[in-house]
């Protein structure tokens, strides 16, 4: 069931990821092929701007080179003084030339040492301008070059501030000398009405003689390293590229062609911003459209994979706790079927080990000790086991005082060296402050046993076992098991091999075990874990085949002062006095065996089979000094009741509770009776009776003040 709800949990994420990738590879992809489009509808615009300015650029050029015969024809065998002599006339011609052609500024006649003869401007002829030093002149003094494209340059009228380039051709005498050239002044600006938003004129060599738009700063010639002169130098006559305009610095995307015949290169092009401008307005229309559906479908998705994973949170939770009710149950069974074989098997060691005493006494031989050794481990084993099953299930009684830990765990770190191997290194880690814990002593010390054999197992080479204490705030939901408030986590941590994943979940069920038979019981954890929760708190563990395992122990933390050790309590009691003792058992084997140890401490003993039948014997003549009674009893009346009887009625007579295992024996322990645990033997018996008889005096010193006051 969790996998399928993973498989739906990861299908919706792959249907999330999907509503944003498939979109946004189609997005991508129309992008594509929007900016292939976009640039090709530019480089068409490219191409029919060429064409235009390539048209228009030929046209001036080829009407000036009509210009060149007509003019040549004209001056044809007139010498230089011939020509100086009809300059009115002259003039006159050339500037009605001039007047039709917009594209011309001016025409002028020069002679062969570089003076000027006859110009369309006649105020050119009143300066006396010498032109031998001008390229389109010494180009065509230097051989016949057909019609030369000069450099740009700025007008020699006064006040003009336009910029011109020439057209220069030869004038040839009858011999086939060299006479002059005639020189047509090109305007750049009219190329101004050719289209797009650039276009230029450039020399093979790279000389700029038009541009549009005007460079405030204008370069007069291309680079070497330039697209267009690497293209001339490679003899492409045409061509489309990208490039940062060295003039300006602006990206552009360039279309040039030759024109047909002439030096020259028509260049046109447009600006890269503006292609991108216009491509990322058909992007833009994209996102329009597609981003809501895209950020909509997206949303419900997002919204159903949320409320998906709250429903199967919701069904994991109900899960786990049926899982945990299912647990519970398994485990209240395994109580119930505990307790009840727990009372019973304990009564049969209770038989057993006081038979064992008994027979001490009349036996001397060695092979009948031996025989009788046995017997009692046998009997210590079974209520080991017992003891270890109560604990699991809770129902472990037990006998919580106060203990700083801080004191505490360095004195159980002698217990724990003795009982693992030399190769293992025991580190004990404690605050400095008191950390103090309600706990009982036994089973807390039982438990670090437990693990402590645990982690000696996990190294059989030898490591480190370091046990450390500290405060911890426990925040309720999302800590361990739900828990709330100040607790002290224990944590006992080895050096070993670790746990496998697959097992880890099961560690702290019973009778479960890795080890091989005879060398685990499978209750190590278990009580380790029961003890935790029946004190109020948990245990959780954690392992790693590198780093090994850590169990944790978090015990509720108390700000009582701790009590003094019971075996101090114990010595500083006084002995049970000699008297009357009312044995209330029902079971006549065990009450057998305790009447006998009753009487060797010194009692004479009144036996009753009932909790009120032992009640009515306080009606006779006998005084009674002691009540020691089993808490399950047959009839209406329990042992705790009888208690509670006895210590209203009769509150000078001492009370002390037994049971082989009881659920009334944890509450019988909070109202203030000492319970001992079944099966006992004599020296149990007299300390229990050394601690009720002390208890039994602070009572009745309590109730003695209490009437004074």
């Amino acid at each position: 069931m969790r996998t399928e709800r993973q498989s739906a949990i990861r299908l919706l994420q792959l249907l999330m990821v999907a509503s944003l990738a498939f979109p946004a590879a189609l997005f991508a992809y129309a992008s594509y092929n929007d900016y292939q489009s976009v640039y090709a509808v530019a480089d068409e615009r490219i191409d029919r701007s060429l064409d235009v300015l390539q048209e228009q650029a030929l046209k001036v050029f080829e009407t000036v080179d009509r210009i060149f015969p007509e003019v040549d024809e004209v001056v044809r065998g007139m010498s230089d003084d011939d020509i100086r002599a009809a300059e009115d006339t002259l003039t006159s011609r050339l500037q009605r030339i001039v007047g039709v052609m917009p594209q011309a500024q001016s025409i002028a006649l020069i002679g062969s040492d570089g003076r000027l003869l006859a110009s369309s401007d006649p105020q050119a002829l009143q300066r006396g301008a010498n032109f031998a030093d001008r390229n389109y002149f010494t180009a065509q003094a230097d051989g016949d070059t057909g019609t030369y494209v000069s450099d740009l340059r700025h007008s020699t009228r006064p006040g003009a501030r336009e910029s011109l380039f020439d057209l220069s051709h030869r004038l040839h005498a009858d011999n086939g000398s060299f006479r002059g050239i005639i020189a047509v002044a090109v305007r750049p600006r009219y190329f101004d009405q050719a289209p797009g938003n650039f276009y230029a004129l450039v020399r093979s060599d790279g000389v700029i003689l038009a541009r549009y738009p005007a460079n405030p700063h204008p370069m007069q010639q291309l680079s070497s390293r330039s697209k267009l002169r690497l293209s001339v130098k490679e003899g492409v006559t045409q061509g489309l590229y990208s490039v940062a305009s060295e003039t300006d610095g602006r990206d552009r995307r360039i279309g040039f062609r030759k024109l047909p015949g002439y030096p020259v290169y028509a260049i046109a092009g447009i600006d890269s911003a503006a292609i991108n401008s216009e491509w990322l307005r058909m992007v833009g229309g994209h996102l329009v459209f597609g981003l809501p559906v895209t950020l909509l479908l997206f949303s419900a998705l997002w919204l159903v994979l949320r409320r998906t994973k709250r429903l199967h949170d919701e069904a994991e939770r109900r899960e786990l706790a049926e899982d945990a009710l299912r647990q519970a149950q398994r485990l209240e069974a395994i109580g119930q079927l505990t307790g009840g074989v727990a009372h019973d098997f304990n009564n049969l060691l209770m038989i057993v080990s006081g038979t064992v005493q008994r027979l001490r006494r009349h036996v001397s031989g060695e092979k009948e000790n031996h025989l009788l050794d046995t017997i009692t481990n046998a009997t210590q084993r079974g209520e080991s086991l017992t003891r270890q099953l109560l604990a699991f299930s809770r129902r472990q009684t037990l006998q919580p005082c106060v203990i700083d830990l801080a004191e505490r765990l360095p004195e159980i770190k002698d217990m724990l060296s003795r009982s693992l191997r030399g190769d293992i290194a025991i580190r004990v880690v404690v605050p400095r402050r008191p950390c103090s814990v309600k706990v009982d002593p036994n089973e807390f010390e039982l438990a670090l046993l437990n693990l402590a054999f645990n982690a000696r197992d996990a190294m059989p080479s030898g490591g480190m076992l370091t046990i450390t204490a500290k405060p911890v705030l426990m925040r309720g939901k999302g800590s361990e098991e739900g828990l709330s408030g100040e607790f002290v986590a224990v944590r006992v941590a080895d050096t070993g091999t670790g746990i496998p994943p697959e097992v880890l979940p099961r560690v702290f069920e019973p009778f479960f075990t890795t080890k091989e038979v005879g060398k685990g019981t499978g209750l190590g954890l278990s009580q380790v874990y029961g003890f935790a929760r029946q004190s109020g708190g948990t245990a959780s563990i954690t392992t790693s085949a590198r780093a090994g395992t850590a169990v944790t122990l978090f015990l509720p933390r108390t700000w009582e002062t701790a009590a003094q050790p019971r075996r101090e309590i114990a010595a500083a009691a006084k002995a049970p006095h000699a008297g009357t003792a009312l044995l209330v058992e029902d079971n006549m084997e065990v009450a057998e065996v305790g009447q006998a140890y009753f009487e060797q401490l010194g009692y004479r003993v009144r036996h009753a089979t009932s909790a009120q039948a032992g009640l009515d014997l306080f009606e006779g003549e006998d005084r009674i000094d002691l009540v020691f009674s089993d808490i399950l009893m047959p009839g209406g009346m329990n042992g705790l009741q009888l208690a509670e009887a006895v210590r209203r009625r009769f509150p000078d007579v001492t009370v002390l509770l037994t049971t082989g295992y009881s659920s009334s024996a944890q509450d019988a322990v909070r109202r203030g009776f000492e319970v001992l645990q079944k099966p006992y033997d004599l020296g149990a018996l007299e300390r229990a009776l050394r601690l009720a008889r002390r208890t039994a005096d602070r009572d009745i010193s309590a109730e003695r003040e209490q009437a004074v006051g």
